[in-house]
Formats: C-alpha cells, structure tokens, sequence
C-alpha cells in the first residue's frame, strides 16, 4: 500500500514521533517561502505542512497508516496537491479529509515571517503563595488550581519571587504536555523579619534577667537554643546566632539569626509593696 505522506517528509513508515518532528523542521526551513525564492517553493511548503499535520497526530496518521494513498484517489500526496490547483486551501481539504482538527498553521511558523520552527508553548504561568516556614525550611507544598490539585517540592531557602517548574503540569498537545512556571510569593511571618538569608526576631527578658543577666530558653524555626542574657542588658539588643537563618542557595551556608531583646516589665499591682516603695524612692528620673 503507497503512502507517500512518508516520502513527502522523506523518511520510513516506521519513523519515530521524533524523526518525523526533526524531517519535518529541517524540510520545512529549506522550502519556507520566505528564505526559498524557487519556484514551487511555497508549494512545497504547503505540502511538507500538510504531511506533518496528518503525521504529527495520533488518530489521523493511524487513519491514514490504515487506508494510505486510497485517501487520495490512489494518487501519491504530491499529485494530488497539484491537482487542487494553486487557490485552494490544501488544509481545509484535509482536515474534512480526516474529521475536522485544527489547521496546519499549528506548525510553528509565524504568517508575518519566517522567524525559525518552534513547538507550540504549552507551558503555563500561575502563582502560589506559601508559608513563611516552608520557605526558609523547604518541604512539600500541596498545589490548589482551577482543574488540578498536586503537591511540589519547595527548596529551602527559595526567595519571595522566584519560580520553581512544576514538570508535565502545563498544556497538552499531540501527546505532549507542557509545565506549569510557579511563582512564588511567601506569606509574611508574625514572629519573623527576614532580610536575604538573615533572619531576625523578638524574644521576651523579664527584667529581673535583664538587670541580672541569666538564661533563655529559645525556639527558633530551625531548633530550640539557650541563649545566655548578660547584666544590663537592653530593649531592643541584638544578639548574633551564627547559621540560624535562611540557607543561601549559592553558597550553601545559612546564613545568620538575630534576637532582639524585649525586656517585659512586672505590672505594678503584681510586686510587693515594701519594694514598690523602695523602688519609687530608690529608682533615678532619667
């Protein structure tokens, strides 16, 4: 049985999905009427698109693997084009030909010009917002779109703005499927402040250990610590814990945690009186 869609690109009947693609990009950039100014070029062209319509598609190229050239009246594709006469429209014949479709301008080349094959863009864009603590530990992060739900791995570290690729969670088209581009937007924390990969936060001192200095217990998003508070210290103190705060992608270290010191003071009502007294005589102004 003649099947000359397959000479048309000219490669076998067993040609894979991906030697018909690659048959198809080179013929199609030899003959595209805008870098080939020989006659019959365009004609060609036609052709060549028309072949990789029928080809590139499942259910037509098993149709037409089924019955070859008796879809033509038994003429070979070339033929059988030239026979349509220059003015008609080669894919509107056959897409009644093989039961509707989309046209053949699917190919990739642009009607304005020939700016080089490429496939269609089946990736997609969304944005997503997730935890502050995701963020900087990383972990899986369960997806919620209009028509798919999934879960996707979070990098530790990720930044507000970047993108991660969700793999095969784009458009579909001929068997393939594209991926969806998440960005990703990180929800603020009502503990944490977060500059790059240094992290900074509040902790609480009772003033008797601020006065007198002592020991903190501490949880941090990444492990509990004790902190040890010297005499004196102030509201708003800083103090450094080395490799505590947001893992830097690049270099591969984390970088450093800051507790700012926030000295809570006793309600007075809650001290002893005698201590009240002494404390209102003793106590300087300034």
């Amino acid at each position: 049985m003649a099947k000359s869609l397959y000479e048309t690109l000219e490669i076998n009947e067993n040609a894979s999905a991906d030697e018909i693609k690659k048959a198809y990009r080179k013929l199609a950039r030899k003959y595209h009427p805008d870098v080939n100014k020989d006659p019959g070029a365009e004609e060609k062209f036609k052709e060549l698109n028309a072949a990789y319509e029928v080809l590139s598609d499942k259910e037509k190229k098993q149709q037409y693997d089924q019955h070859g050239d008796s879809m033509f009246g038994g003429q070979n594709f070339h033929d059988f084009a030239r026979n349509q006469g220059s003015n008609v429209d080669l894919d509107e014949i056959l897409r009644n030909m093989f039961g509707g479709g989309g046209g053949f301008g699917r190919s990739g080349f642009s009607q304005g010009g020939f700016g080089g094959f490429s496939e269609p863009d089946l990736d997609t864009n969304a944005q997503v917002t997730i935890p502050f603590d995701v963020a900087v530990l990383g972990g899986k992060q369960h997806i919620n779109l209009s028509n798919d739900s999934f879960d996707v791995k979070i990098p530790e570290g990720i930044e507000n703005g970047q993108k991660i690729r969700a793999k095969g969670k784009g458009k579909a088209y001929q068997g393939q499927k594209g991926d969806l581009i998440l960005k990703i937007n990180i929800a603020s924390s009502p503990d944490y402040m977060r500059d790059g990969d240094t992290l900074s936060k509040y902790f609480d001192v009772p003033l008797k250990t601020a006065l007198f200095g002592g020991k903190i217990e501490i949880k941090t998003i990444h492990k509990d610590i004790t902190l040890k508070v010297p005499k004196n210290t102030k509201q708003n103190q800083k103090f450094r814990v080395k490799e505590l705060g947001v893992l830097n992608r690049k270099a591969g270290i984390r970088g450093d945690l800051y507790l700012k010191a926030n000295i809570v003071l006793p309600k007075i009502e809650d001290l002893d009186e005698e201590l009240v007294k002494m404390l209102e005589a003793k106590l300087p102004e300034n």
